[in-house]
């Protein structure tokens, strides 16, 4: 069966984690996974990533961070469900088919 799940993310590195989790453990092609914005906005999430925090140079004033990262997964096979764990398991805050 063809569905498409979007799971919902704060920030731009979970989100890439859970698209290495959703091709590695549950063999989507890479090609069948995307990253973007929710909205219109460029976005890189709403908060900090953690550990790149550190390193990062302070802002000027004009980096606010908002609005929230989906992944997005077309999948064809039977058990959707996988798919939606792993990405929960990877930080998405909510998760959805569509």
């Amino acid at each position: 069966m063809e569905s498409t799940i979007i799971g919902e993310f704060d920030t731009r590195r979970n989100a890439e984690l859970a698209v290495e989790h959703v091709v590695q453990e549950c063999g989507v092609p890479r090609s069948d996974v995307f990253v973007q914005p929710a909205g219109r906005a460029n976005t890189a999430g709403t908060r900090a990533a953690g550990s790149d925090v550190k390193a990062a140079p302070a802002p000027e004033g004009r980096e606010k961070l908002e609005g929230v990262i989906e992944v997005t997964v077309d999948f064809h096979g039977d058990a959707p469900e996988k798919i939606a764990d792993v990405l929960k398991g990877a930080g998405a805050k909510t998760v959805r088919t569509k």
